[in-house]
């Protein structure tokens, strides 16, 4: 039998948890391998083997925000700033949001094409070998069948679990499930409080307090939406509470989180970590935590950068998540959506660095992934079936590659760069895979010429490299090939090459 959320029962919640927010222990048990304490944590592996092998994931955001499909996902946000393009927006379109608040959204977002099945048969197409929803964004919604919060997707909406659905058909696909949380930012928080660079108020909150709104309301319902909760009550009773609910329901092998969460007091995080990791161990599962700056200890977490990447071989793995268009996360009318060809750069950039691509695609509210986005899943997944060996289980090189194409040095803060950053034939990437060398070109080389590769050149290998053979991936036939002092000099074949990314395999003697 479900828990029912009337309003005297919410109002008995709050009350019981300022009660009891001091109450029960935090040491773990006897048995279990993690204790709820950084230094315990630590212990944890943060990148095991499969993950560094993946190298490819897609998820989505996809939710209530998806309805107006204006502007960007924070439509929530900006819909209460008066003069805004958001603000103008929802007043022309749907009244004053004191009258027409986002919880009117709620009952518009129904996902009556969403289908995982179909969903999931994408994703392997596309190449991914991990897949997983948005499981909920800074709004408040959760993407699942919750008990901690009445604004979820079996109560409301759609009515259906669909990060149930999903786990059920991307797992049985063969792919690993990831859950992304952004719910730290859903907190109303007041005290002390920077503004944005719009010199707009609550920038550690993603609804601010303007009397008169749905956000102050005292509507004890629409409080567990738009985080109008006592701190105390709501970091274990909603941030916390949720995180235990999907560890426990769906079993995800990666659980990813948005910034703000260093907002969260450690004993909090510490509780999650400890609480994840000790379920894990108990299913007998290798997962991974990933975050953004240092919102957790990098020892035993994946640090993720948004839309941007490192501009060296870091050692420890990392991540990047970009997404498919130029601008906003979710779906809104018009998007731009990028080339597979750029999309695909991407991500043979951020492996031959040792990182992993985490790629956003924008579904409608209906459920529909529109064409022009599937077409590049598709297109990737084409490139990725033929030279697939160069990507997947691979690791860097010495170097990550050459070529005359440099990137912005910084992460989030030059992503507009990032953006407009486009590669040429001329640059290269490198990655290897049981002692062979692969060697690939952003870009389509002229069919005919020599390409000089001058990383295989003694002064900068600092060995000489025993090659044995030098062909292009999937074809019997070898390529010509001559090394000298400058590195190696391969023969572009005279014949018809892959337009996104050409890839040219080295095979060492042993």
């Amino acid at each position: 039998m479900r828990k029912a959320y009337p309003v005297q029962m919410i109002a008995a919640t709050f009350l019981a948890a300022l009660l009891c927010t001091s109450c029960g222990s935090r040491i773990g048990k006897k048995e279990d391998p993690y204790k709820p304490d950084w230094e315990s944590l630590s212990k944890h592996e943060a990148a095991p083997d499969w993950f560094r092998d993946a190298k490819f994931g897609i998820y989505f955001h996809w939710g209530v925000y998806s309805v107006p499909a204006f502007d960007n996902e924070w439509y929530p946000r900006w819909m209460h700033f008066e003069g805004h393009p958001v603000y103008e927006h929802h007043l022309a379109t749907y009244g004053h949001p004191s009258q027409f608040g986002y919880h009117d959204f709620v009952p518009m977002f129904r996902a009556e094409h969403f289908n995982a099945d179909e969903w999931a048969d994408l994703f392997v197409k596309a190449g991914a070998r991990f897949a997983g929803p948005v499981a909920e964004h800074h709004d408040g919604f959760s993407m699942w069948d919750s008990d901690a919060t009445p604004w979820n997707a079996m109560d409301m909406g759609p009515k259906r679990d669909i990060t149930g659905e999903l786990e059920k058909a991307i797992k049985g696909r063969g792919l690993k499930f990831i859950t992304t949380f952004h719910h730290a930012k859903q907190l109303q928080r007041y005290d002390s409080l920077p503004v944005d660079e719009n010199g707009r108020g609550y920038l550690h909150s993603h609804y601010p307090y303007f009397k008169g709104m749905p956000p102050s309301s005292d509507d004890p319902v629409l409080q567990y939406l738009y985080g109008n909760i006592p701190e105390k009550i709501w970091l274990k009773e909603v941030w916390l509470a949720k995180l235990k609910e999907v560890v426990d329901q769906y079993r995800p092998d990666i659980m990813w989180f948005d910034y703000c969460l260093d907002l969260i007091p450690d004993t909090i995080r510490e509780d999650y970590c400890a609480y994840y990791l000790n379920q894990a161990a108990k299913w007998g599962k290798e997962v991974v935590i990933v975050r953004k700056q240092d919102d957790l200890p990098i020892k035993f977490t994946v640090e993720d950068l948004e839309k941007s990447r490192r501009n060296y071989i870091d050692p420890a793995p990392w991540m990047t998540d970009e997404t498919v268009s130029t601008g906003s996360w979710c779906y809104t009318e018009g998007l731009e959506i990028k080339a597979a060809r750029d999309v695909l750069h991407v991500l043979i950039d951020i492996v031959s660095k040792n990182g992993v691509l985490l790629l956003n695609i924008s579904p409608m509210a209906d459920g529909t992934i529109p064409d022009n986005q599937k077409q590049v899943l598709l297109d990737i997944g084409t490139w990725l079936n033929k030279y697939g060996e160069a990507i997947y289980g691979t690791r860097p090189w010495y170097t990550y590659g050459e070529g005359p194409t440099t990137q912005p040095e910084g992460d989030f803060q030059f992503h507009r760069d990032f953006l407009k950053l486009r590669y040429t034939a001329k640059d290269v990437r490198y990655t290897t895979c049981d002692g062979n060398i692969y060697v690939i070109f952003l870009g389509t080389p002229e069919a005919g010429s020599e390409v000089l590769l001058g990383a295989f050149s003694l002064e900068n290998a600092g060995k000489s490299m025993d090659i044995s053979r030098v062909s292009l991936p999937g074809s019997e036939g070898e390529l010509n090939w001559e090394m000298n002092d400058t590195g190696l000099l391969v023969m572009i074949p005279d014949a018809e090459l892959n337009k996104l990314a050409v890839v040219i395999k080295i095979e060492l003697r042993d």
